[in-house]
């Protein structure tokens, strides 16, 4: 199987840069995020992948920055299925707030917890282990059997739906998640074999 599963995160959104818990709320790019966007494009095309199929979230920031990594693709009529299950970790009361602020409310050390723990939410919000219940169950529905008909398949989502995905296919555990950080705008690129395996995984930086 000869085919690539790209995975990306959105570029930096106005509340990335501003240091608020983001989860489901829907702020645009800043104009460093369309920068990334653009740039991931332009390093896809230099690696001459086409896609046949593209997947997003239902917010904002993940659709704009496929539609701009889709401009510089010359794929600008892709088909594109938006879905929620691809939609970032719900951070419930913590949404809008500065996280330092949060840490002045809730103590430095729960402010962690529910950052970096695996399964304990956030009041009113989601774990990680919440987000892999919904992203993993929507990639083995749709995704994967993209894949294994030899579709060339491209991901815009987000820090936590994609930590999702690479836990799976990266074999990770629990705690090895934890470490994973998924830069904003840095495709990664992977090449499965028929049962979904991992044959090579490259990210693309420049």
């Amino acid at each position: 199987m000869d085919n690539f599963l790209v995975l990306v995160r959105h570029g930096e959104s106005e509340w990335n840069k501003l240091n608020l818990f983001t989860g489901w709320r829907d702020p645009d790019l800043t104009e460093q995020g369309v920068s990334e966007a653009r740039n991931a494009g332009k390093l896809l095309k230099n690696e001459g992948i086409q896609f046949d199929i593209a997947y997003t979230s239902m917010l904002t920031r993940a659709q704009h920055t496929l539609k701009l990594m889709l401009e510089e693709l010359n794929q600008t009529g892709l088909d594109t299925i938006r879905d929620q299950a691809l939609n970032e970790r719900d951070y419930g009361d913590l949404s809008g707030l500065n996280k330092d602020d949060a840490r002045k409310k809730w103590g430095e050390e729960q402010v962690h917890i529910w950052r970096r723990s695996y399964d304990i939410p956030p009041p009113g919000g989601e774990s990680l282990k919440d987000t892999a219940a919904r992203t993993l169950p929507y990639y083995d529905a749709k995704i994967w059997p993209d894949l294994k008909t030899g579709k060339n398949v491209i991901v815009a989502a987000h820090g936590n739906s994609l930590r999702s995905i690479v836990m799976k296919l990266d074999e990770l555990t629990q705690e090895q998640v934890l470490g994973l950080n998924i830069a904003t705008g840095v495709p990664i690129v992977y090449h499965l074999n028929d049962d979904g395996a991992v044959l090579e995984k490259r990210e693309l930086a420049g």
